[in-house]
């Protein structure tokens, strides 16, 4: 069953539009036409993917030989920070170039603060096709945030294989919520209830036979957003759809594309599974973390072999995808790139990203950048931040770059050398309201080769805070902590931090 329109159809019902509503369209093409000739921009966001698991990175297993391929061709950043260790913050500061404290979307699941929604990478793009996808039902929030900024948001169900409902989305688009709550009532009787008993048994028996046939290529469940078949999805429909969506979009555009793996639950595919199993891989031994839980500890290797498997799956379907492109001639005008919201962790007693650390497998995250037509690889060691991205963007793109944005244009691209030492901030604060100060959170800061991580307001670990410092430059895995003996960097380090919350919490107090 196939609910999507096709041109005919959407023709068809343009035709019955009143002239009113269709002249904004109208207006956005006459816009688009005046700038013809300016390369695309296409993101590709895979959700919690950790440098510290690329294999070209110096991991100890080969989880992306796509990736190390293609790096030939790609300037690659060895050292990228996300401003965050969860979706919504950090996908946040990657759309609006601005840090968690600025874009204020701390919670999970929260929105960027009202007074700065159209600070945002989709109204920087003025005079691009601009549109967006993820399967991240938090990335969604903030993406419907700022569809006004958009020609096209992709409903989030589009690529979910239950999807039948597709329609609603296109019909409804600016009532989305509520044609959902209307579908899900009569129709998907999900939670074995609905208005209608008939249709919901259809719509049930089609959605399990067409899962059912998908089961054996995926041996520990098909890929999905929660811990069972629901929301399923594969990520070669995914990356087909994506580049067959930018061959056929008006030119210049600006894609966002923010997929889930290989996020949890990690379901790699057939091809993958049991890859690693047996390999002989040991991970360094550390130290167990103060927010340590005892079931992690025991479980860690066999799920960090699982998430690595889910890589593998991930860095296919960007290999397919970037092939996709080349044949399409896409690449040849159009800046790719391949990033990460934040990381994930298999150690220290700690599994995912649910947890307050920022140790470097939680925010340092890969970046590529695939010029068009470029043929030969840059390595780039310089510090970098997500909200570097958006101001580099727009200045390869020869747009204005706003006075709003925190972020540098990135190397090799700046007019300039790096800033020396220069402060690179990273903030979890899940329990804080969005205007309210800061008291209990994570923050680290990067400055030159020395990392300081400062939590506080956890009355659950029995003290008042938490200090480490680490020199990530030569001790990339953290395991000496600095702070006593480097006691005069560490102290440095500490008052800038404590300055700047001090300075971020001023207004709220």
């Amino acid at each position: 069953m196939n609910h999507n329109f096709n041109r005919r159809d959407f023709l068809k019902l343009a035709g019955l539009l009143p002239l009113g509503l269709a002249a904004p369209r109208f207006m956005k093409n006459m816009v688009l036409s005046q700038t013809a000739g300016k390369q695309n921009v296409l993101i590709v966001v895979f959700d919690a993917l950790s440098a510290l698991n690329i294999s070209f990175y110096g991991y100890g297993r080969k989880t992306t030989p796509n990736l190390a391929r293609l790096s030939e061709r790609a300037v690659v950043y060895h050292n990228h920070y996300a401003t965050g260790n969860f979706t919504t913050s950090g996908t946040a500061s990657l759309l609006t170039g601005t840090l968690p404290w600025t874009h204020r979307a701390l919670e999970p699941g929260s929105e960027v603060s009202d007074s700065v929604v159209d600070r945002n990478m989709f109204n920087a793009f003025q005079g691009y096709y601009r549109t967006a996808y993820t399967h991240n039902g938090w990335a969604y929030i903030l993406l419907k945030q700022f569809r006004r900024y958009m020609e096209e948001m992709v409903p989030q169900q589009k690529l979910f294989l239950e999807s039948y409902d597709g329609f609603i989305h296109s019909l409804f688009y600016n009532d989305d919520d509520t044609a959902t709550v209307g579908w899900t009532r009569n129709i998907d009787s999900g939670e074995d209830y609905s208005y209608s008993l008939f249709l919901s048994q259809i719509y049930k028996a089609l959605r399990t036979r067409r899962i059912a046939s998908l089961k054996s290529q995926f041996p520990r469940g098909i890929p999905s957003t929660y811990n069972s078949d629901d929301n399923g999805f594969l990520l070669e429909q995914a990356v087909d759809w994506i580049g067959n969506r930018a061959s056929a979009m008006p030119q210049p555009f600006l894609g966002y594309f923010h997929l889930l793996p290989p996020h949890a639950p990690y379901r790699t595919s057939l091809e993958f599974y049991r890859r690693f199993e047996k390999d002989g891989y040991k991970p360094v031994e550390k130290p167990i973390d103060i927010f340590a839980d005892a079931e992690a500890a025991n479980n860690s290797l066999k799920e960090r072999t699982e998430y690595d498997e889910s890589i593998l799956y991930a860095d296919k379907a960007f290999g397919d995808l970037y092939t996709s492109m080349e044949e399409s001639g896409l690449t040849e005008n159009t800046w790719i790139i391949f990033t990460s919201d934040h990381g994930e962790m298999f150690e220290r007693g700690l599994i995912g990203h649910g947890n307050p650390t920022l140790y470097q497998t939680l925010i340092k995250t890969p970046l590529l950048i695939f010029e068009p037509g470029r043929k030969s690889g840059t390595n780039i060691y310089t510090s970098t931040s997500a909200i570097d991205v958006l101001p580099t963007l727009l200045h390869l793109t020869g747009q204005e770059i706003p006075g709003w944005i925190e972020g540098m244009v990135m190397p090799p691209y700046a007019s300039a050398d790096p800033i020396p030492d220069r402060s690179l901030y990273a903030l979890q604060a899940k329990k804080n309201q969005q205007d309210a100060p800061l008291t209990n959170a994570s923050t680290a800061l990067i400055k030159g080769r020395y990392k300081l991580i400062y939590c506080f307001g956890y009355p659950k670990i029995n003290v008042d805070e938490v200090i480490q410092l680490f020199d990530v430059e030569s001790d990339p895995e953290e395991l000496v902590d600095l702070y006593s003996s480097q006691s005069a960097v560490a102290q440095e380090m500490l008052a800038e931090l404590k300055a700047k919350l001090a300075e971020i919490n001023k207004p709220y107090l």
